[in-house]
C-alpha cells in the first residue's frame, strides 16, 4: 500500500529569461514536462546550465526546476546573510519539508505538477555576487564531507501551473509513472 506523507506548500515561484541570479519573484511559473520552467533561462531540451553545456552541449537537460527549503533563509540571517526567494536561483520555494533530506527519486505534487528530484543542488560561485559568503555558507565543510543546503534539482514527470500558496506533498518514491498519455499519474508495480 502506498502512503501519501504530509503536505507543507509553495512560498514562491520564480522565473529569469536571462542567465544568472537572482530569479524574481513572479505570481506563476507553468512547468513543462521534460522541458522546464516555461519562460526560464535553464528551460529546454538541452543543458542550459553554463558549466554543464559548456562541458556536453549535446547533454539532455534534466535538471529542469530547483526546489528550495525556505528554512535555509532563516539559517543565513544567523549568520547576517540576508536573502529570500529566487536569491539562489530557485523556481519552486517551499516551507515545511527538508528538501535537502529527500531521496534522489523522490517524487512531489507541487500544484498542478510533478516532479522528481533527481540531484542535489551543486551550487556554484554566482552565489557570492548575492552575498560574498553565500556559496560557503550553503556548501560547507563538515567532518571532512561537504554539505550542500543549495536545495535539489528536479525533471518535470507532469507539467502544471504552480504558485505560491500550492499544497506540496511528498509521493512514496518510485510508487508512480507518468507513462499515462492522458497525463495522469498510474501507479506501477
Amino acid at each position: 500500500m502506498d502512503a501519501l506523507l504530509p503536505r507543507w506548500r509553495v512560498v514562491a515561484v520564480c522565473c529569469n529569461p536571462e542567465a544568472g541570479l537572482p530569479k524574481p519573484v513572479v505570481e506563476a511559473v507553468h512547468l513543462i514536462e521534460d522541458w522546464g520552467v516555461e519562460g526560464d533561462y535553464h528551460a529546454g531540451r538541452l543543458v542550459r546550465h553554463r558549466y554543464l553545456a559548456k562541458k556536453d552541449p549535446m547533454r539532455p537537460n534534466l535538471r529542469q526546476a530547483l526546489v528550495v527549503d525556505a528554512a535555509v533563509f532563516a539559517e543565513l540571517a544567523e549568520h547576517d546573510i540576508l536573502i529570500g526567494p529566487g536569491m539562489m536561483g530557485e523556481n519552486i520555494t517551499v516551507e515545511g519539508i527538508a528538501v535537502m533530506e529527500l531521496a534522489v527519486g523522490s517524487l512531489l505534487a507541487v500544484g498542478s505538477a510533478v516532479v522528481e528530484v533527481i540531484e542535489r543542488r551543486n551550487p556554484c560561485y554566482q552565489l557570492n555576487g548575492i552575498d560574498p559568503r553565500l556559496l560557503k555558507a550553503v556548501a560547507l565543510k563538515q567532518n571532512g564531507e561537504t554539505v550542500f543546503k543549495a536545495g535539489m534539482m528536479t525533471r518535470i514527470l507532469r507539467g502544471g501551473w504552480v504558485r505560491a500558496g500550492d499544497v506540496v506533498t511528498v509521493l512514496a518514491a518510485g510508487a508512480f509513472s507518468s507513462s499515462m498519455s492522458d497525463g495522469s499519474i498510474s501507479e506501477t508495480r
